[in-house]
C-alpha cells in the first residue's frame, strides 16, 4: 500500500495531509525519513508520523451511513463543498468508505476502519442495488443493454473525466416499477462499482437520472435507517462478512 494511503487509512489525517507530512520530512519508516508518498509500505515496516508510531488495527469495525444528497464521499473538497466527514461523528473521521456515491446520489454507504475489509468489499462482484428515477421512458434498446452489457462514452461522467469509453457489464437484475414518457422508475442490481456507472448508462440513451439511491450492498441493507444517520453492523452482517473474507482469502490462495 502507498505510504500516503497507509497513513490516511490508519490515522485521522486525510490523503493530502499525509502528503504534506511526508514532503515536510515528518514521516519515518524503520527510523529513516521517507519523502516519497508513493513508497510501498511492506509487511513489517514500522511507520511513524511526528515521532508517533502508526498502529495497524487487527480488529475492524463497520458502519452503515445513509448518505443524503449534497455530500461528497471524500475527506476534503477544494471547492469547499460539504463532505460526509462534515456530518459523521468525529470518531469515524478515519473510517474508509467502501466505494462512492456521487454528490447528487444518496443511500447506503459502508465505512470501515480496516483497509483490507474496504478493499475486499470494493473489489468484489457483490450486488449493489439501486432505485432510480429517470426522465423519459425505458426503451427496448435500454433493456437489451441491461441484459447484455454495453460500451458507453463520456456522457453522464464526471466533468473531469477523460474521453475514454468504458465497458459496462450486464445488470445482475432489474425491475421496471413505472415506465412513462415523462418519468420512469426502476430498481437495478449491478455487480461492479465503476465511476458514475448508472448515470453514464442512462445518459448514453439520452436519459437524465433525477434520483439515485443505493438500497443495499451485498448482504447489507439500508432498511429503515433515517437519512443522515449511522448504525453499526449487526451480528448477522459481521458473521457474513467474516465468511466472505475467508472465502475471498481462500480463493486468492488457490490462484497463487
Amino acid at each position: 500500500m502507498r505510504l500516503n494511503k497507509f497513513i490516511s487509512h490508519h490515522t485521522t489525517y486525510s490523503r493530502r495531509e499525509a502528503d504534506k507530512l511526508i514532503f515536510d520530512g515528518k514521516v519515518k519508516i524503520n527510523g529513516k525519513i521517507v519523502t516519497n508518498p508513493a513508497y510501498e509500505v511492506q509487511t513489517g515496516d514500522k511507520v511513524a508520523v511526528n515521532g508517533k508510531p502508526v498502529k495497524k488495527n487487527t480488529k475492524y469495525t463497520c458502519i452503515v451511513y445513509n448518505k443524503p444528497r449534497g455530500e461528497l464521499v471524500t475527506k476534503k473538497d477544494d471547492r469547499g463543498r460539504k463532505t460526509i466527514y462534515d456530518s459523521l461523528p468525529k470518531k469515524y473521521k478515519h473510517f474508509i468508505p467502501v466505494g462512492r456515491l456521487d454528490f447528487a446520489s444518496e443511500g447506503l454507504l459502508i465505512l470501515t476502519d480496516s483497509p483490507k475489509v474496504a478493499d475486499a468489499l470494493m473489489n468484489s462482484d457483490l450486488p449493489r442495488v439501486y432505485k432510480l428515477r429517470i426522465k423519459g421512458d425505458i426503451t427496448p434498446e435500454m433493456e437489451k443493454a441491461m441484459q447484455e452489457g454495453i460500451v458507453v462514452g463520456k456522457e453522464g461522467a464526471h466533468e473531469l473525466a477523460g474521453n475514454e469509453k468504458i465497458e459496462l457489464k450486464p445488470f445482475l437484475s432489474y425491475q421496471i416499477i413505472k415506465n412513462d414518457p415523462k418519468y420512469s422508475t426502476l430498481k437495478v442490481a449491478i455487480g461492479e462499482g465503476k465511476n458514475r456507472e448508472l448515470r453514464r448508462f442512462f445518459a448514453h440513451f439520452g436519459r437524465d437520472v433525477l434520483d439515485l439511491k443505493r438500497l443495499s450492498y451485498g448482504w447489507v441493507a439500508l432498511n429503515a435507517l433515517p437519512t443522515g444517520k449511522t448504525r453499526y453492523f449487526d451480528k448477522r452482517e459481521y458473521k457474513l462478512l467474516k465468511e466472505f473474507l475467508k472465502e475471498k482469502n481462500d480463493n486468492n490462495k488457490r490462484k497463487n
